[in-house]
């Protein structure tokens, strides 16, 4: 009896876990973006195409289809993953936006050399303060109220500045009132802050701030289990 190609290629992803969860996390993702977004994957779809097609033109055409058209199916495929990135991305922030803890979940998908502190403060309206250590500085993220924002940071800020001495420390909201950062934009808004501290001082910084004692106890009430955003896949190339 003779094996088809193809029941050859899902054996091997079935024997292959890496391979196996890699398409498990695309299928969810996909189903995540396509529940916020409809049009998304006809859109990821339709740019992989497109692309795809004009290198075969352009290689048809100018005679260097053999080496054009290769090249155009890896950037169609770059293409494609890269917008499914930014849709999931967006997708992302709608899932979370508005439950409590959502700004610490974005603050711990943050790449570089980031350590995230969430809920060092709160009170019992459910204002809540997250506090960020990186080269910057100490970065400490409300969310909540814009009224009762300002005296927690205030106060935290206080309180941390016992222990970071010269350090800067920079006070953030995330919200969509006027004045407030919105939760989409809040990564790029600490990235952009200015690198003020090299590597050892950063160590420091949190061995000290390890020591300061808990503000306040948190306000009864169930905070999200599911802090973390789900990553959206990386390409993967051979």
């Amino acid at each position: 009896m003779v094996k088809k190609p193809g029941a050859a290629a899902s054996k091997k992803d079935a024997d292959d876990p890496a391979a196996a969860g890699r398409i498990k996390q695309i299928r969810m993702v996909a189903g995540i973006v396509r529940k916020a977004n409809p049009k998304a994957m006809p859109i990821v779809f339709g740019i992989a195409i497109a692309i795809i097609a004009i290198t075969v033109v352009a290689g048809l055409v100018t005679g260097t289809a053999p080496f054009v058209i290769p090249l155009g199916v890896a950037l169609g495929l770059m293409g494609a993953m890269i917008a499914f990135g930014r849709f999931a991305q967006a997708a992302q922030y709608s899932t979370i936006h508005g439950q409590p803890g959502a700004a610490a979940a974005v603050l711990q998908s943050m790449r570089g050399n980031w350590t995230v502190t969430p809920a060092i403060a709160a009170n019992k309206s459910m204002d809540i303060v997250h506090r960020t250590v990186g080269r910057p500085g100490v970065v400490l993220v409300g969310e909540g109220s814009p009224r009762g924002l300002p005296s927690l940071l205030a106060a935290e800020k206080k309180r941390v500045s016992r222990v970071a001495l010269d350090v800067p420390i920079y006070d953030l909201q995330v919200g969509d009132e006027e004045g407030q950062i919105p939760l989409r934009k809040i990564q790029r808004h600490i990235m952009k802050l200015p690198r003020n501290l090299k590597g050892p001082a950063v160590l420091d910084l949190n061995y000290r701030l390890k020591a300061l004692p808990q503000s306040l106890q948190m306000p009864k009430g169930p905070m999200p289990r599911q802090g973390r955003m789900p990553k959206a896949p990386r390409p993967k190339f051979r």
